[in-house]
C-alpha cells in the first residue's frame, strides 16, 4: 500500500511541477504579496517539485525525501490561505470559496500521507516496543 501512495505522490509532484510552467501566470496570482519576483518563486518551486518527486522511489533518500516534501507542503502553505482568504483564481481558475479553504487541512492529510508512505517522522509504534524489548 506504501508503494501506490509513493506513486501518488509522485505523479502529484510531477503534475504540480509541470502545471507551475504551464501555468506560470495563475500560479504567480495566488503567491502572497509580501513575497517578491512570483513568477520566479512559481518557476522555482515547479523545479523543485520535478526533482525531489522521483526520488521518492530511492530507498536509501525515500525518509528524507517523505520530510522535504512535507516541509515544502508546509512552505507552501501561505500561498493556499492567501488564496482563500482573498478569493483570487489561481491554475483551474476561479474555485469556489469551499474548496478553496477545503484544501488547507487536505494539505495535513497529503503531509501526513507523505510522512507515513516515507516512514518519515510518524513511525509503527509496534516496532519501536520490539526494538526496546530486544536491546
Amino acid at each position: 500500500m506504501k508503494a501506490v501512495i509513493r506513486g501518488l505522490i509522485c505523479l502529484f509532484f510531477l503534475a504540480g511541477g509541470v502545471a507551475h510552467f504551464l501555468f506560470a501566470q495563475d500560479f504567480a496570482a495566488i503567491v502572497p504579496p509580501f513575497l517578491p519576483y512570483p513568477v520566479w518563486i512559481v518557476w522555482l518551486t515547479g523545479v523543485f517539485e520535478l526533482l525531489i518527486a522521483p526520488l521518492i522511489f530511492l530507498p536509501s533518500w525515500r525518509q528524507r525525501v517523505g520530510q522535504i516534501m512535507a516541509l515544502y507542503c508546509i512552505a507552501v502553505l501561505p500561498a493556499n490561505i492567501y488564496q482563500a482568504m482573498a478569493g483570487v483564481a489561481g491554475p483551474g481558475g476561479e474555485l469556489p470559496d469551499t474548496v478553496l479553504w477545503l484544501r488547507i487541512p487536505l494539505q495535513f492529510v497529503l503531509i501526513a500521507a507523505i510522512l507515513w508512505a516515507t516512514s518519515g517522522m510518524i513511525r509503527n509504534q509496534s516496532s519501536n516496543v520490539n526494538e526496546a524489548s530486544r536491546g
